[in-house]
């Protein structure tokens, strides 16, 4: 795979130093060009009061990034989760803005192998691989293993509401190609009548490994508000990027847009975003009618037997309605390590920040309790909790990607779209990594490679204090420091990297190859 950002801070950053060769390596670190810094040094005094998650909750995934309409996929055990690239719009509008979402053209890509901490890939450009999209909405990734052996990631856009284009790579943060130079589907496609805005996709493979694409949105010529009759699904050809089918009208009440796809135990299950017109009319028996821009299933045996499918329930209400602030909906459904994940949208970061109400979304996470017997959802609601850890971080290991649970006053470096280094917008900047275990040896060092004018410090389970090592750097380019700590780090903590001035840049790609060769030698 490769490695466009940062590995994870901390993680890559302290290693193990309890036996006589570890204390050898320590040495020969610095003999390769690392300086070791002071042991007696003034402490940063003040963090950050920037934005940032307080401890006990997990969402929004990001704190330092508007993103909205999620989709994710599974590759070598991470969850890689992708959306709408929101602040591409903020940042060209400004606090005093309005979210049109005119400027986005690209997505966010964002990953995680414990639900809690999240590494921050950069961006997807989708339009300097297609240059003849309009705008890039709501994605919808796949992937499968094809016939030369690897994987093929298919992910698709909406291209404004006018059609949906695709993009493909072997590798899930890209290069991605344009296999068409074209949209995939727009208003001229053959046979799509009666759907006005052809937008939203939402894709599934099933188990044959065939893949299926649904979409949709406004109002055909005869629609109602509680059959609006723009709901399409397709089969998709064995190439992934044509129609191996006519396109089926999906009947589904109170339509409105946020097409997706899931294929559980045999079945194909169809979620959308319903409407914010009243329910004047309802139907459907043993189904009460559905919330206001809520998000309500359908399931089927036989995707392309228009009559087949079957209403079940709206599982997920509108944020607003857990008190997260009234929004559009959009929504996806994915099963991870053994459990149901709905991600979506909230205004929480826009709330939390308080410097705008232009309406930029913020990608949030909640569990859901899917019966894959029965196909019943349970509904749930958003919340600012999020979900729970489900592995602690192992600062032992090798880390892909720029990684935090939270962050307050930070600042990346780029090459091109993808992050190649972390730095300091503010004095007193915080990265914050959530349950990072040093085990029962535990830790004694902490190694560095930094350029700019200042100090790292390194800090448990409190930011304003709890400091363990810190590293100090003056120069323009990147040097290696190592510090050791006065007591070996053992257990589980959360751990805080606080920067004691602007502009202090650490490129933590240096960082995990020392660690991981260090404790490759001590193994």
């Amino acid at each position: 795979m490769k490695k466009t950002a940062l590995a994870l801070l901390l993680a890559a950053a302290l290693f193990s130093s309890c036996t006589s060769q570890a204390e050898l390596n320590i040495e020969e670190k610095i003999k390769e060009g690392y300086i070791e810094t002071m042991e007696d040094v003034t402490k940063i005094n003040g963090v950050s009061d920037t934005y940032a998650k307080k401890p006990e909750n997990g969402n929004p995934i990001s704190s330092e990034f508007y993103c909205a309409d999620p989709t994710a996929v599974e590759y070598n055990g991470r969850l890689y989760v992708y959306g709408t690239n929101d602040h591409q719009q903020y940042e060209a509008v400004g606090d005093d803005g309005s979210n049109t979402y005119g400027a986005i053209k690209s997505l966010h890509v964002f990953s995680t192998d414990d639900m809690i901490n999240w590494s921050h890939h950069g961006t997807i450009d989708v339009e300097s691989v297609a240059p003849w999209i309009m705008n890039s909405w709501a994605p919808s990734i796949v992937s499968r293993v094809e016939e030369d052996g690897l994987t093929h990631f298919y992910l698709y856009f909406s291209n404004n509401g006018c059609g949906v284009g695709v993009i493909t790579s072997t590798d899930p943060l890209g290069p991605w190609y344009d296999p068409l130079e074209k949209p995939l589907i727009n208003y001229d496609t053959e046979g799509l009548d009666g759907c006005p805005n052809p937008f939203d996709p939402g894709v599934c493979i099933d188990d044959n490994g065939d893949g299926w694409i649904a979409f949709g949105g406004g109002k055909k010529r005869g629609g109602t508000d509680y059959m609006p009759g723009v709901a399409r699904i397709a089969k998709l050809g064995k190439d992934m990027i044509s129609f191996d089918s006519d396109f089926v009208e999906i009947k589904a009440p109170y339509f409105f847009e946020a097409s997706e796809l899931n294929f559980i135990n045999g079945t194909y299950v169809y979620t959308y975003n319903n409407s914010w017109e009243q329910r004047l009319e309802w139907e459907i028996e043993g189904a009460s009618r559905p919330g206001a821009c809520s998000m309500a299933y359908m399931t089927t045996k036989t995707p392309l037997d228009t009559d087949s499918w079957v209403y079940r329930d709206d599982y997920f209400c509108n944020p607003g309605e857990s008190g997260l602030g009234y929004s559009n909906n959009h929504s996806h459904l994915h099963k991870y390590m053994g459990k149901y994940y709905m991600f979506h949208h909230t205004m929480l970061r826009q709330t939390g920040a308080g410097t705008t109400t232009g309406g930029f979304r913020s990608l949030c996470v909640v569990e859901i309790p899917v019966n894959e017997e029965t196909l019943e959802i349970t509904p749930v609601g958003s919340s600012s909790k999020g979900v729970s850890q489900i592995k602690y971080v192992d600062p032992y290991a090798e880390n892909n990607g720029e990684t935090f649970f939270t962050t307050t006053g930070v600042d990346f470096e780029y090459d091109g779209t993808a992050i190649t280094a972390v730095k300091s917008a503010e004095k007193g900047t915080v990265i914050c990594i959530k349950g990072v275990d040093f085990g029962e040896e535990g830790a004694s060092a902490f190694t560095a490679k930094v350029k700019g004018k200042g100090r790292i410090e390194i800090r448990l389970d409190n930011p304003e204090n709890g400091y363990v090592n810190a590293v100090e750097s003056d120069s323009t380019d990147y040097q290696g420091y190592l510090d050791r700590a006065e007591e070996k780090i053992t257990g589980v903590h959360d751990v805080y990297i606080v920067f004691s001035d602007k502009d202090i840049v650490l490129d933590s790609c240096m960082i995990q190859g020392v660690a991981v060769k260090i404790i490759k030698d001590i193994v």
